[in-house]
């Protein structure tokens, strides 16, 4: 794009947030980070295609301005962390909502991979599962407690293992979308094929409702934020191999700066969802009301979150 028609397209926005800025207004603290981030993002585009410009350097000017009335009243790392979780999280999140999208369709379409291959191939789940793992769970079955894996240790050590185990799937998920996308697609693929593989055994034997009311507890967060974490990792892939307006090497900076934002968001409810597993699921058989009240409000926690908070900031800001 020529440097006039650049000017041209956004002269107005610039114009309006400097006058906004140099006279004082008092603007709503999420209308002023977009203006900063729209700026920023301007100006990324301004250092690469007429980094000698004056356009650079008014765009420069224009950010530091910008970045301080926003930070004005931001004087303790707690007000920091609490915009950060805030609006900075979901602005993220509103980025890359299509490649979260596509990690879920991507997931969905191995459980259910997993499922019909099941149904088709008896020995299919022992291929995915393990042999071991299959007769534990068939024993398990037998003794009326198809969920009694959950059960077997300490409920801290499991309770941390499983979240350690969670966050590293996660990171791996992420990192992975370096290599084009393909390695967050075959870590969500994989997964996948193995939830699908895994409820078919309980469903084979009669007892998937009273099994799922166990692996929901936990799962409910567990896989709702690992298929975000393949969002992330997707949007990574493609920030490097659709730049768009951008030069590939810092389409790809942007790309990792918004993931890795809402990539750090996941931990808590790992942590969250590690504590369920090793302390709540084990006594799924106490009552089934517990487990669908905790189900239900995971879905919740994870939908407002991911879901509805990004939206409702996006309309009212007018995020693209």
């Amino acid at each position: 794009m020529r440097e006039a028609s650049f000017i041209e397209r956004n002269k107005e926005k610039w114009i309006s947030i400097e006058s906004n800025l140099r006279n004082k207004i008092n603007i709503d603290p999420d209308i002023l980070a977009s203006n900063y981030m729209e700026l920023t993002n301007d100006l990324a585009y301004a250092q690469t295609f007429y980094p000698d410009s004056k356009t650079k350097d008014y765009l420069n000017g224009l950010s530091i301005l910008a970045h301080q009335q926003l930070y004005r009243d931001q004087k303790s790392s707690e007000n920091q962390f609490l915009r950060f979780v805030q609006y900075d999280i979901p602005e993220a999140i509103w980025a890359i909502r299509r490649p979260l999208l596509y990690s879920l369709a991507i997931f969905l379409l191995a459980i259910g991979i997993g499922v019909i291959s099941s149904h088709f191939d008896m020995n299919f789940v022992r291929f995915i599962m393990g042999d071991r793992y299959v007769d534990m769970s068939i024993s398990n079955i037998e003794q009326g407690n198809p969920a009694g894996v959950y059960g077997d240790g300490s409920a801290v050590g499991s309770s941390l293992a499983i979240t350690i185990n969670n966050v590293r799937v996660a990171f791996l998920a992420f990192a992975f979308g370096l290599i084009f996308s393909v390695g967050t697609g075959y870590i969500l693929f994989s997964n996948g094929v193995m939830v699908g593989a895994f409820h078919y055994m309980f469903y084979q034997h009669g007892v998937l409702e009273e099994a799922m009311s166990a692996i929901w507890i936990h799962g409910a967060i567990e896989l709702s934020v690992i298929v975000i974490a393949g969002g992330c990792g997707l949007a990574v892939g493609n920030s490097f191999m659709f730049p768009k307006s951008y030069t590939r090497l810092e389409s790809f900076k942007q790309g990792i700066r918004t993931a890795s934002k809402v990539l750090v968001s996941t931990v808590p409810f790992f942590i969250v969802a590690g504590f369920l597993e090793g302390f709540v699921t084990r006594h799924y058989q106490f009552s089934i009301w517990m487990c669908l009240a905790i189900i239900v409000l995971s879905f919740i926690a994870i939908l407002y979150f991911y879901v509805l908070r990004p939206y409702q900031l996006a309309k009212r800001n007018g995020w693209k």
